[in-house]
């Protein structure tokens, strides 16, 4: 059930992004509300598979993929509509291959990103990418950010904001701030959470062959 609400999520994604792409302001306005169910719907999955005793590696990593999947077309498609600079979208994707890449040396000894069985080694590595404050804070700035984005385009597609339900937040300055701020900290702490994976994963990796060497010398 829970890799169903992960592909329902996906499936969404591509929808709402259809329908920005029809340049159509009321619509758009809409594509806002959706893109907050869709990550909202992160959380869901999480929970169903705790819930209905479905955690599993294969989950954990479909997981993640659907999360890759969102976050990172999400970007490219705000880029591609010149809302945020093209390097964000860039440097998204190239840590998210990176990350999992290092990752996946501990998948074939049955580990998880985030279960009791990993490749952390360090107590601000789990704080950082598994502890619930952090993951609450990353997930909550990347949809209040998306939104935030969703609604800027919905809002540049008319002169005056006329017919959208959101229009009179603009007039204020704190807004736009608040935004551009949640839209940053997304960025941010996507360079940060990803950099004692890195560090790990690199120790992990290091630490595996030194004992295969060891071994093959034995």
């Amino acid at each position: 059930m829970a890799n169903a609400i992960t592909v329902g999520r996906v499936c969404l994604l591509f929808v709402v992004i259809w329908l920005m792409y029809g340049g159509n302001a009321s619509v758009a306005q809409w594509c806002a509300a959706a893109l907050a169910l869709i990550i909202a719907l992160d959380a869901v999955d999480g929970w169903v598979a705790r819930r209905y005793h479905e955690v599993n590696q294969f989950g954990a990593i479909f997981d993640i993929v659907g999360d890759r999947i969102v976050e990172n077309v999400m970007w490219i498609v705000f880029a591609d509509l010149d809302i945020i600079p093209v390097w964000v979208p860039i440097m998204v994707v190239s840590r998210g291959f990176l990350v999992d890449g290092l990752r996946s040396a501990g998948y074939e000894e049955g580990m998880t990103p985030f279960g009791e069985h990993n490749i952390m080694r360090s107590p601000i590595t789990t704080w950082l990418t598994a502890g619930r404050f952090m993951r609450a804070l990353f997930g909550c700035a990347k949809a209040a950010g998306f939104v935030y984005l969703a609604m800027l385009y919905a809002q540049n597609l008319t002169a005056d904001g006329h017919g959208l339900f959101f229009s009179w937040f603009f007039q204020f300055a704190w807004w736009n701030w608040l935004g551009w701020f949640l839209v940053w900290t997304a960025v941010v702490l996507t360079v940060v959470r990803a950099i004692p994976v890195v560090v790990d994963a690199v120790a992990y990796i290091k630490s595996k062959s030194s004992s295969a060497a060891s071994e093959v010398d034995a």
